[in-house]
């Protein structure tokens, strides 16, 4: 969306910075736009710390699909909290995609729907699924 050489510019100037969560610690982001991707890859802790890392005058988007979520089975995704425990905070948006909002190939739709079926099928019982189908829902302050 930028041209390469802005980008580089941006960059060099530190007008955008791509960083590692882990060099989030210690850091107050003032007058900032941040983005926290893949974030269904954050543990607890993990995403507890960079929310609190959210200074004055800045906006913070967190993306992430729990369906996708590649932590070792003995840790919980930080994002499936975070989404339980923030819900219902005024200021702080709740934004769930499902297979209608895919952009990529036409055949992806079909196989999200055909992966959520047979999960249903093998889990009919199973209220806290481990890979929830997609639903759309929208929170306070979207």
């Amino acid at each position: 969306m930028i041209p390469a050489d802005k980008l580089v510019y941006y960059m060099t100037t530190r007008t955008i910075e791509i960083a590692p969560l882990a060099y989030m610690r210690g850091r107050t982001l003032d007058h900032a736009f941040i983005i926290l991707d893949e974030s269904q890859n954050a543990t607890d802790l993990q995403l507890k710390m960079f929310l609190t890392r959210i200074g004055s005058n800045a906006k913070a988007i967190i993306t992430g699909d729990m369906t996708q979520v590649d932590l070792p089975r003995n840790q919980r995704s930080g994002l499936s909290t975070a989404a339980r425990i923030l819900r219902n905070i005024d200021g702080i948006g709740h934004i769930e995609l499902d297979e209608e909002d895919v952009v990529r190939h036409r055949l992806v739709k079909h196989i999200l729907r055909a992966y959520n079926k047979e999960y249903e099928k093998e889990n009919p019982q199973d209220l806290n699924r481990a890979t929830p189908p997609i639903t759309k829902k929208e929170g306070p302050g979207t």
